[in-house]
């Protein structure tokens, strides 16, 4: 099992008309440590410089908090992470994990209630909920089921750059056939839930080379894919229709984007001109 290490490097801001006086922001932006990624290196710098603290939230994401109080007229956070990766393990076969029995009992819909409820990116509309109840009728097993609507969504809606906006929903991308990653995954998303499966949103990067050699670099924004529950978590890729693996890395979960977006903030000064996303991903090894 070979493992990759990613050097990813995450660079965004905001521009301002005039000078803002104070601004209290979080970025989620540092990488998670857990089962199948170890971070090596990280660490998170802002400018204009300002002290930084760190907490988990609610779900689980690293959210580096700061204040800044001298007058700025833009703002820029950048985020270097040093990553050990490793490739998909131990899949499940389509015909594998819970029943839909199982998946309906009283415990089972306790424990992951909050993931299985619509939210504003995620709703459905009436033919969408349709589609849900026909693939779900179609496959004996959720786990058969869900692989089915990533590839359904995959085989629907084009990957387009600049179609769509951090506040489009599910519905809205469904209807222009049109959307990027995080369009893709709140769609599949949110036919998971109408099925009854819990569902979560993933955000973090991707390296787009699966070929990719030692040290080559590639530009890209954050991507985000979906995990789903049928007895454990399944996590899969519904933009490239691939398994999450080694060119993965998991920055935070939630319900959907509005849980994990990578810089968030609020500011006294003249409106924002304009947000600068820039994100270099390497392989080391």
């Amino acid at each position: 099992m070979d493992s990759w290490r990613l050097k990813v490097q995450h660079k965004s801001g905001f521009d301002y008309a005039g000078p803002v006086s104070s601004s209290y922001n979080e970025a989620r932006m540092w990488p998670r440590n857990e089962a199948r990624q170890a971070v090596l290196d990280a660490r998170v710098e802002v400018w204009p410089p300002a002290r930084t603290y760190r907490y988990e939230d609610y779900w689980g994401t690293v959210v580096t908090a700061f204040d800044v109080h001298a007058k700025h007229e833009a703002l820029t956070v950048t985020a270097t992470s040093t990553v050990e990766t490793l490739p998909p393990g131990d899949l499940l076969d389509p015909g594998d994990g819970a029943t839909w029995d199982e998946m309906a009992v009283p415990d089972s819909v306790d424990r992951w209630y909050e993931l299985m409820l619509p939210t504003k990116r995620t709703s459905l509309d009436s033919s969408l909920r349709e589609i849900s109840a026909d693939i779900k009728a179609a496959h004996a097993t959720p786990h058969a089921a869900a692989l089915a609507v990533c590839e359904f969504v995959r085989g629907e809606v084009t990957y387009q750059t600049g179609a769509t906006g951090v506040q489009t929903d599910a519905v809205q991308a469904w209807r222009q056939r049109a959307g990027v990653c995080q369009d893709i995954s709140h769609l599949t998303v949110g036919l998971l839930r109408e099925m009854g499966l819990p569902a979560r949103y993933v955000s973090g990067y991707l390296h787009s080379r699966p070929g990719a050699a030692i040290g080559e670099s590639v530009v890209g924004q954050s991507h985000a894919w979906v995990e789903w529950w049928v007895g454990r978590w399944t996590a899969y890729d519904p933009t490239n229709g691939v398994a999450v693996g080694e060119r993965h890395v998991v920055v935070g979960r939630g319900r959907e984007y509005g849980d994990v977006p990578p810089l968030k903030g609020v500011y006294a000064g003249p409106k924002s001109t304009g947000q600068g996303v820039e994100v270099t991903i390497t392989r080391l090894r």
